[in-house]
């Protein structure tokens, strides 16, 4: 009679696959690319808004309200993004304080 390990594909390992053997990005990796994209997106917004103010200011935009519009949409942006990046601190923060 053969006893198989743990390691032989039966019970534990079939279970539990290796992630980084399968392709799947960690939490880490997922969070951390989810936080680049937030930030390039509130940045576009913030770009677009200072680039329809220079028009404004300059005389080749006439439409007051697309450019208070622009504003508005890109500081509810920067707000999303730094209450997110406050939970996720506070969220942090929580685990660290778990003990062991």
């Amino acid at each position: 009679m053969e006893i198989n390990g743990i390691g032989s594909g039966i019970g534990i390992s079939k279970a539990f696959p290796d992630l980084k053997k399968s392709g799947a990005p960690s939490a880490v990796e997922g969070a951390g690319k989810f936080f680049s994209e937030l930030v390039t997106k509130v940045n576009d917004l913030s770009v677009q808004s200072d680039k329809s103010i220079q028009a404004l200011a300059s005389g080749e935009n006439k439409n007051l309200h697309e450019v208070m519009i622009a504003m508005e949409k890109a500081s509810i942006s920067f707000q999303f993004m730094s209450s997110v990046r406050n939970k996720a601190l506070e969220a942090y923060q929580e685990v660290m304080r778990m003990q062991v």
